[in-house]
């Protein structure tokens, strides 16, 4: 065969076109690497509200490595972005690594982003935490006395304020406090992980916080709330380390969170004896949706035990309990004044607990002695449906006060599967009244059975309360520092 002969002239072509195709392969794999690199600085999250400026922490001298303190480098950098606040806000991103940092406190049309693998680590520097005056309608510190210890993550008088992630991690490095608070060597109260007062427009969503000195998330005084996607985990032995604790709080929604605590997962409050009736703000319009719980020494829901500025219309549904000691806990006490009332819980799933349902005025711990012995609480309009358990000890505690009772308590289809070794008495009752219908075992007579035609008895509101109306935007950061 003749060998393949090809022209000067034709090569010339040949290598042009094998130049052109490499340059433009090249640049194919360039503009690839390119929105590659794109996506990759790119993140996208779903909020009340987007923002125009971006920063990260990392601008401000910020370091991840978990033993240099970041509380100034925090502290900076959100004071330098509160000049966005009129011009479309401002957020600030705080990239993967291990943030050791004290307490700080946000500024209004402000988000702070955690990066998926990003961890802020609670100082164990008592100086990094300053002491702030009691709640007023506390008249006092939990923990003691005298005042408190600053939130790690705080704000008051704010507007439009949003803390969330991709999953990133507060860890709080509670046994710190925990050890100290066993000891009685602390002379205030624990700080709580993220706390803000007297806002509004809040959205705490999509973290996981680990092992907080107290409690987790605490709005105070303030309205229009989201919180949406916490996992919260802590010992189930570990003190006062509440989930998420709404108080004195207007509009707020609590929604897809898991829970594994030493205390109540989510606890509803409004102040406590005198102080929260003189103060007189209640907590109301809540929705507590599909809510998972451990908590083997405390509640699923709790309303109380400081409830002295009231408690109304709260609306909870698609609830998991998982070794936990009761479903819904209802606390207060005489001296305690207010109200709970207007509660509505359907579509709650039970598995081991010592109390299905658990309704006490009996429950003491006064702030100090000058409570009114003549303030007595408000329960009534309570409604509990459509619930099944299994592995349950008591059915039911329900205590009202004597002269006192609790009214219009309504449970219908209910069916507690009771343990092996459960006690014998399964619903035990004083001063308390109310109907049923459809509960097995069947309800103490105190609550008058209205037969199985009446399963629906119970009242779930139709309308939708104003925090529904809620909605989020997509918004990204891109990375653009100032």
């Amino acid at each position: 065969m003749e060998s393949l002969r090809i022209s000067p002239k034709r090569v010339k072509v040949i290598n042009v076109i094998v130049i052109v195709t490499s340059v433009v392969a090249l640049a194919n794999l360039r503009a690839a690497e390119c929105r590659r690199a794109r996506v990759s600085n790119s993140i996208e999250y779903n909020a009340i509200s987007c923002r125009a400026h971006s920063a990260s922490i990392t601008d401000f001298g910020g370091v991840g490595d978990g033993r240099t303190s970041n509380t100034k480098a925090f502290q900076v950098a959100i004071n330098k972005l509160s000049q966005y606040a009129k011009d479309g806000g401002s957020q600030l991103f705080v990239p993967a690594g291990k943030w050791l940092t004290g307490s700080f406190s946000l500024t209004s049309h402000f988000t702070l982003y955690l990066d998926k693998d990003a961890v802020l680590l609670a100082s164990q520097d008592i100086k990094e935490w300053p002491v702030m005056k009691p709640l007023p309608s506390y008249g006092r510190g939990r923990d003691a006395a005298a005042g408190r210890y600053g939130s790690l993550i705080f704000g008051t008088n704010l507007t439009d304020v949003i803390i969330t992630g991709d999953n990133g991690t507060i860890d709080g490095q509670g046994s710190f406090w925990w050890q100290n608070f066993h000891k009685g060597k602390l002379k205030y109260t624990r700080p709580y992980l993220i706390e803000l007062m007297y806002s509004n427009n809040l959205q705490i969503s999509n973290l996981t916080l680990l092992n907080s000195p107290n409690w987790n998330v605490h709005p105070v005084y303030s309205s229009n709330i989201l919180v949406q996607g916490i996992t919260i985990i802590a010992p189930v032995k570990s003190p006062n380390t509440d989930g998420i604790n709404p108080d004195s709080c207007t509009n707020v929604k609590i929604q897809d969170c898991y829970i594994v605590s030493g205390d109540d997962c989510v606890a509803v409050k409004s102040g406590w004896d005198e102080y929260g009736i003189a103060y007189g703000m209640p907590t109301k319009q809540l929705i507590i949706r599909r809510l998972t719980c451990i908590s083997p020494t405390s509640a699923t829901i709790a309303l109380g035990s400081e409830m002295s500025g009231g408690i109304e219309d709260v609306r909870a549904e698609d609830i998991t309990a998982i070794n936990t000691e009761s479903g819904v806990r209802i606390k207060t006490a005489v001296g305690r004044g207010g109200y709970v009332k207007d509660i509505y819980v359907r579509r709650m799933t039970m598995h081991t607990m010592k109390w299905a349902f658990w309704i006490t005025g009996n429950y003491g711990s006064h702030a100090d002695k000058n409570f009114d012995p003549h303030a007595l609480p408000v329960i009534q309009g309570i409604n509990y449906r459509d619930m099944v358990a299994d592995g349950v000890n008591v059915a039911a505690r329900l205590e009202g006060i004597s002269g006192d009772p609790f009214k219009e308590i309504c449970i219908s289809n209910v069916t507690i599967g009771m343990a092996p070794k459960a006690k014998k008495l399964a619903w035990t009752c004083t001063d308390v009244e109310g109907i049923s219908s459809n509960v097995s075992p069947r309800a103490c007579d105190l609550l008058r059975d209205q037969g199985p035609a009446k399963v629906t008895a119970c009242a779930f509101p139709p309308d939708n309360l104003p925090i529904e109306s809620v909605k989020l935007q997509k918004c990204s950061y891109r990375k653009s520092y100032m």
